[in-house]
């Protein structure tokens, strides 16, 4: 099983960003058979960007059968497939009386776009309790010589503008008692010698999580983060050559990847206030064991 320690995955790439979750092997796992659900965010309307595969994917579950509304964002054409398998799984697990979760197709990085997202989920839902900023692209890095002008503007805008814009368009419409959550990873704490930009972006969220957290206190917004380490999404065979896909996992404590549905639960804890009313401005960090003193 992917969950095992020592686990490794059969070597494999994928020549195009962002990657393809169906195409896998083996496929992600974004649900926890033994999860009982408790109604956690019974009402609520969520909007998690990057929605359609990976940890993103596992998130929009997660809150589905926890009672919320959930609109996701996914890149038209690439990922076309893996947004309508999950789509079609959330209507059939939405909670009773819950509305329907919809897919908008969009690239997040430009403030328009993020501006329009919104929109829709407003006209859809009237409402935003939780933004889940998660869209990221991560491109194998063994220079800095191979680095652009272009490349490096494409990573920020995806990792880091994308968070800016969504976030100051959905706080229009987020009153006391909302949240956001931001993706980051256990890289802006250790870096990584082949993910240079990607690591940069990281870093630049946890420093826009806790300076936005800090910024709407007096609006009772919370705002966290959730650091993952290593985790089978399509993140991965999209961005690193396939002998290192074979031991991927392995630099952490507990000796393999996470799943995305070991992560997903940190996100939720982060957007239920019952849980977390009294933190903000603070990353959760499932990582394997990993220590990072942050």
């Amino acid at each position: 099983m992917a969950t095992e320690p020592g686990y490794r995955f059969p070597p494999q790439s994928q020549d195009k960003q962002p990657g393809k979750e169906y195409v896998m092997h083996p496929h992600p796992q974004f649900i926890n058979p033994h999860y009982k659900p408790s109604n956690k965010l019974h009402g609520k309307v969520a909007l998690v960007t990057g929605g359609d595969s990976g940890i993103g994917r596992a998130v929009a579950y997660l809150f589905t059968i926890e009672g919320a509304a959930v609109a996701f964002t996914y890149v038209k054409g690439q990922e076309d497939k893996d947004k309508d398998h999950i789509l079609n799984i959330l209507k059939e697990v939405k909670t009773e009386g819950a509305e329907d979760p919809i897919a908008i197709h969009t690239d997040v990085g430009f403030e328009e776009n993020c501006k329009q997202v919104v929109h829709r989920v407003i006209c859809e839902y009237g409402k935003i309790d939780i933004l889940v900023n998660n869209a990221a692209e991560q491109i194998f890095t063994p220079t800095i010589q191979d680095i652009t002008q272009c490349r490096l503007e494409r990573v920020f805008r995806t990792n880091i503008f994308s968070h800016f814009f969504m976030s100051k368009y959905a706080l229009q419409h987020m009153k006391e008692g909302s949240c956001i959550i931001n993706t980051t990873s256990q890289l802006a704490y250790t870096g990584y010698a082949d993910l240079l930009d990607y690591s940069s972006t990281k870093g630049a969220i946890v420093s826009f999580t806790r300076s936005l957290a800090l910024n709407l206190v007096p609006k009772r917004i919370r705002v966290n983060a959730v650091a993952p380490g290593p985790v089978w999404t399509p993140l991965q065979p999209a961005c690193f050559p396939a002998e290192q896909i074979a031991i991927f996992g392995s630099q952490v404590p507990m000796d393999r990847a996470g799943q995305p549905f070991e992560i997903a639960p940190s996100f939720l804890f982060l957007a239920c206030n019952d849980c977390s009313s009294y933190i903000t401005g603070q990353v959760v960090h499932p990582n394997g064991g990993k220590i990072v003193n942050a």
